[in-house]
């Protein structure tokens, strides 16, 4: 099982510094390369100060000038705010700038507030078929000309350069919960990523059990990886967990607001909602998020993270925002890698010229 770094550039307050916290972001990165992490996915957000991502390839592109072997990836482009040309063309130059590193994620959108400013209100669920569009034509825009007369778009024969230079194209990744998306997206190729939020493990049981299904519903698909996401953070004393639970039960509050348009938000910065008035509320009760979040001393996170492994997890994504003190980020991913993923076999991801050395 591999280990990739899910990050944010984020802030609570308008009291928090900009740069400050940017810089924060890149060394955070920069630990995770040094320590072995596969993969950084950054993500793609609008007009919000919790998830600031307006430009997911910018933020990559400086990640791979400031880093020598972690892969970049998107965890996920809005496959509803693109036209292909341009998201083809945006991939490409990205795997030449850095030297064919790009993880390819896309989804169909996460908040209804960002399809309103973004899509002119359309319903976010309708963002799938978006996506279900995308995927092929990018696939074939990264091989040569093609023209397209699809639902969404509609373009004359034409490529897009640069080419990247993995591939056919750099690998793709798909956000992905509900079973018929995994039969959409196994046959193109996909790898699946998965997020419980803060429900238990036998929630990735199902998400793993939906994959190996939909992979015998679709016989000659070479296997692809199966990654799953966790808030995660690791310290020295068992006692210090209602601090990573009330960090992350804020942000929940958070989540729900933009999720349901719940509250306000006023300057990018969104009002929490009272979890306790949601009909999912189980889901944020606090002994549950201590016991099924991967939260603990190095020890308690490996016992935590050992049935992810013997479920056939492949890659493990370690979600570092939700709101810490960086100081206390920055010893979390320490010991994660200096005493966690030592427990792990082969669990350092060495770049492929590196492992035929």
């Amino acid at each position: 099982m591999k280990f990739s770094l899910v990050i944010d550039l984020e802030r609570y307050s308008p009291d928090q510094d900009m740069e400050k916290a940017a810089r924060h972001l890149l060394e955070m990165v920069q630990m995770a390369d040094r320590g072995g992490f596969e993969v950084v996915w950054a993500s793609e957000h609008h007009a919000i100060e919790m998830t600031i991502g307006p430009a997911p390839f910018q933020l990559l592109a400086w990640f791979g000038a400031n880093t020598d072997n972690i892969r970049l990836g998107t965890a996920v482009v809005q496959a509803p705010y693109w036209h292909p040309i341009k998201l083809a063309g945006e991939v490409g130059m990205l795997d030449l700038l850095t030297g064919g590193r790009v993880e390819f994620g896309i989804g169909r959108g996460a908040y209804q507030r960002e399809f309103d400013r973004m899509m002119g209100g359309m319903d976010q669920h309708k963002g799938v078929a978006y996506m279900q569009e995308m995927v092929p034509v990018l696939q074939a825009l990264w091989a040569g000309d093609v023209a397209h007369d699809g639902e969404f778009w509609q373009f004359p024969s034409s490529t897009v350069a640069p080419k990247p230079l993995q591939k056919p194209h750099p690998p793709l990744w798909v956000a992905a919960r509900h079973p018929t998306t995994y039969d959409w997206a196994l046959p193109l190729g996909c790898n699946i990523m998965s997020w419980a939020l803060t429900r238990p493990f036998s929630e990735v049981v199902k998400y793993k059990a939906q994959f190996e299904e939909a992979l015998e519903r679709s016989p000659g698909v070479e296997r692809p990886h199966f990654a799953t996401m966790r808030h995660t953070a690791v310290y020295d004393k068992s006692e210090d967990w209602p601090m990573y639970v009330d960090a992350v039960t804020n942000v929940s509050g958070i989540f729900e607001n933009l999720f349901k348009q719940l509250g306000e938000v006023k300057n990018g910065f969104a009002d929490p909602v009272d979890l306790k008035a949601l009909a999912n509320r189980e889901e944020y009760d606090r002994e549950a998020m201590h016991r099924d979040l991967i939260f603990g001393t190095p020890d308690e996170v490996i016992a935590k993270l050992k049935p992810y492994e013997d479920l056939g997890v492949d890659n493990f994504f370690y979600r570092a925002s939700f709101g810490l003190p960086h100081d206390v980020q920055k010893r979390s991913l320490q010991l994660f890698i200096d005493e966690v993923m030592p427990a792990f076999e082969d669990s350092r991801y060495q770049p492929v010229a590196q492992a035929a050395e």
